[in-house]
């Protein structure tokens, strides 16, 4: 779009309270859906607060877009059997330049709410239902589920953790969808108004995560504005990164963790060391024959210098002294360009993440596998992007 097309909407107030998003021309001309539909929902984008700019306007969309997505795969599976025998995705994908009503855009690249509904759609799910705050659990399989645990953890903006709860005597029955406990901190003494929610249903035998969910909450009639300044806290994290080449492809794993200090507890807490979960079993063998390690000039050397080699893994470190939450992590994959003009896409799309627009609270590792495709002459580099970042942090 030319620069007149960077224009974010106007957020008209009406009499009834409700907002209006009023685009600009050419946003219209393409098809725009706003966020808000006067007299029967509020703008969903302004429960974060007003966006500055486009850039913050994109990432709150795609704050909303993850949430919306999950909590209509979630409502169905809710009633599974009971009340729906099916649901159907209208539209995956937009011809047009869009930020909701799809999973890709017009250039390939996934949206927040793909990983959203991928995660809501899991033969195996944990979740919590909106409407009663129970945890439930989902089994959509031809196997019946035994022998696994639930794992319930509030953290607040202060990275400490007010509520926690384990049930060990979880079963599942086939293609069935249980509601377990209610999940009560909101009823407890002071909640706070804004809290993050993160759920797990592990193995007992060996810990292993079968599925892994989590949410960012508000008190009934509340918002989420007390997140704007949550971008201000720095979370310490560590990116231990592998990367494979065969031909133009490139396979790059990326374990990140959250290293900032865990609250002193005695439970269970992180009985499991919080093991990792891959999500599709995506991996590469960097013995394989066909795979050639990458020479010194495919690595970028990390903006901060705190990158280093170790066992022949790149690590990268982001430097920051207080505790809390890495919200809203999110990878991409550019072209190197030294003379980047404002405005220039250097994405390098499509791109295939085992997970993206993730979380981790303290102590929490996860792996993430990355492959794409390189034209030839392109050096690419991969970002990580986030919540609590003021700029992107070179991977590789």
């Amino acid at each position: 779009m030319p620069p007149e097309g960077w224009e974010i909407p106007l957020f008209n107030e009406l009499s009834s309270g409700y907002i209006q998003e009023v685009a600009n021309p050419i946003w219209v001309y393409h098809k725009y859906i706003p966020y808000s539909k006067p007299d029967l929902v509020h703008d969903q984008i302004l429960l974060y607060g007003k966006p500055k700019d486009l850039d913050d306007f994109c990432l709150k969309a795609q704050l909303v877009n993850y949430i919306q997505y999950r909590a209509l795969l979630e409502g169905w599976t809710s009633r599974m059997w009971t009340k729906y025998t099916g649901v159907l995705i209208w539209k995956t994908q937009n011809p047009w330049t869009g930020l909701r009503g799809q999973f890709y855009d017009h250039l390939h690249d996934q949206t927040a709410g793909f990983y959203g509904c991928r995660h809501a759609a899991e033969p195996i799910h944990i979740q919590l239902n909106l409407a009663t705050y129970f945890i439930e659990v989902v089994n959509t399989t031809s196997t019946a589920l035994s022998d696994v645990a639930i794992e319930v953890s509030v953290w607040d903006l202060e990275g400490t953790c007010p509520y926690y709860e384990v049930n060990e005597n979880v079963s599942v029955p086939s293609k069935k969808t249980v509601s377990m406990f209610e999940m009560k901190y909101p009823k407890s003494t002071d909640p706070k108004p804004v809290y993050f929610l993160l759920l797990k249903l592990y193995n007992k035998s060996d810990f292993r995560i079968i599925s892994r969910n989590f949410y960012w909450l508000h008190l009934t009639d509340g918002n989420y504005k007390l997140l704007e300044p949550y971008r201000k806290k720095k979370i310490p994290l560590k990116m231990t990164s592998d990367v494979s080449i065969s031909g133009s492809t490139y396979k790059v794993r990326v374990t990140v963790k959250n290293t900032s200090k865990k609250p002193d507890n005695n439970s269970s807490l992180y009985k499991n060391n919080f093991i990792e979960k891959y999500d599709d079993g995506v991996d590469f063998d960097l013995t394989s024959p066909d795979v050639t390690k990458p020479g010194a000039g495919l690595l970028q050397k990390f903006y901060n210098r705190f990158s280093r080699v170790e066992n022949d893994s790149r690590v990268s470190e982001i430097n920051g002294n207080e505790v809390g939450v890495a919200f809203f992590l999110n990878f991409s994959v550019h072209s190197s360009i030294q003379d980047y003009k404002k405005g220039e896409d250097t994405r390098i799309l499509p791109v295939h993440y085992s997970d993206n627009y993730f979380s981790l609270v303290p102590g929490e590792k996860m792996t993430v596998t990355i492959s794409f495709e390189v034209p030839k002459g392109v050096t690419p580099r991969v970002s990580l992007h986030g919540w609590n970042f003021d700029s992107a942090h070179t991977v590789h």
